[in-house]
């Protein structure tokens, strides 16, 4: 259920693209905060605010924050629901729902174009499961090339949450965002996972798209109980519009669960059993030793419906230390798991040799 705490800001922090950091004194102890102006205003030092410390009480990996709720002292001015733009509600029915304008709603001015018969036109798309993929995804990419993230709603919602979002838009590495289902807070908002594909190759003129769910992976170490299942269903939307989908693997040398050393059990399962459509599944060439042999006989495993392409990580080494946001995955950073960066880095060249 929800932890609720009330506080009062005591200062405000540095910022990024639809968030806020803020300290908030909560029983005379300072406690870190993030606010979503967009949903609850724009927060001053003195203000009380109301905060939910799920997520930061239980000490999730991503959850390092208390969320501001409402400024219940000083509320936003009311948007006009009833006459838009947009009437796209998304978190449904939960008590911060918010409308937007989805781009293949009515009212959009893209709306006749998704409802005509349009396609991927071979555009190549990168699908993974962790959003720590993305940066790596991003430098095998490299420059020159328009590239939009289709974030899913398996992790966190808002994409404002995502400072390595931010940090790559500004950086030039990213043209554009969708944010589809129930996510929120892209460029563009899609209702499902197909007509955000296709608002990212024709209204944002994408070279390649790349899916993958926000920050916050969800598992239980059940088969079937994880959030990247959803990688398999994404393979057979972009193969079903005409995309061609690249599977960035998840490959680890340095997580100690078992399920996840070699390739985890979260790719073999969705690409090996719910990815009906075939796809390219890129493998970084050289595989480290001593994991090898491992990671070749779970590799062995997958249907043969797939593809599996090997790419030379020659030169990445040094595309993935430029990049502006830190590496860290499973609190793993570059050095501490190589190769499961080099997977994502090898989809994303890949991706860019089709072109």
């Amino acid at each position: 259920m929800i932890r609720w705490r009330r506080g009062v800001v005591s200062s405000v922090g540095r910022s990024w693209e639809g968030a806020v950091e803020l300290t908030v004194t909560v029983d005379s102890s300072p406690v870190r905060a993030l606010a979503y102006p967009a949903l609850v205003g724009a927060p001053v030092v003195g203000d009380a605010v109301l905060l939910n410390t799920t997520a930061l009480s239980l000490g999730l990996g991503t959850g390092g924050y208390a969320l501001v709720v409402a400024l219940p002292d000083r509320l936003p001015p009311d948007p006009d629901v009833l006459d838009g733009p947009g009437h796209m509600v998304k978190g449904r029915y939960t008590p911060q729902q918010v409308t937007v304008l989805g781009v293949d709603e009515q009212d959009s001015p893209h709306h006749s174009l998704l409802a005509s018969d349009v396609t991927l036109d071979g555009m190549p798309v990168v699908v993974a499961d962790l959003h720590s993929a993305l940066p790596a995804i991003l430098a095998g990419i490299g420059p020159g090339r328009r590239v939009v993230y289709v974030m899913t709603d398996g992790g966190a919602l808002p994409l404002w949450f995502s400072r390595s979002v931010a940090t790559l838009r500004s950086a030039g590495l990213l043209a554009g965002t969708v944010t589809v289902g129930q996510s929120f807070g892209g460029d563009l908002e899609a209702v499902t996972l197909h007509t955000g594909l296709l608002a990212a190759r024709h209204v944002l003129a994408a070279d390649i798209a790349v899916v993958a769910q926000g920050p916050g992976n969800l598992g239980t170490g059940t088969p079937w109980g994880f959030s990247g299942v959803a990688v398999g269903e994404a393979v057979n939307a972009v193969s079903v519009l005409g995309g061609r989908p690249i599977g960035s693997l998840r490959i680890s040398s340095g997580d100690a669960r078992e399920r996840h050393l070699g390739v985890s059990h979260h790719s073999l399962t969705a690409y090996g059993r719910v990815a009906l459509a075939p796809a390219d599944l890129v493998v970084p060439s050289p595989l480290p030793e001593p994991s090898a042999g491992r990671i070749e006989g779970q590799l062995a495993g997958l249907p043969d419906r797939h593809r599996l392409v090997r790419v030379d990580i020659t030169g990445l080494d040094e595309a993935l230390r430029a990049l502006p946001v830190k590496l860290s995955s499973m609190g793993r950073g570059l050095d501490e798991d190589r190769v499961y960066f080099d997977a994502a880095a090898a989809g994303g060249r890949h991706a860019a040799s089709l072109l």
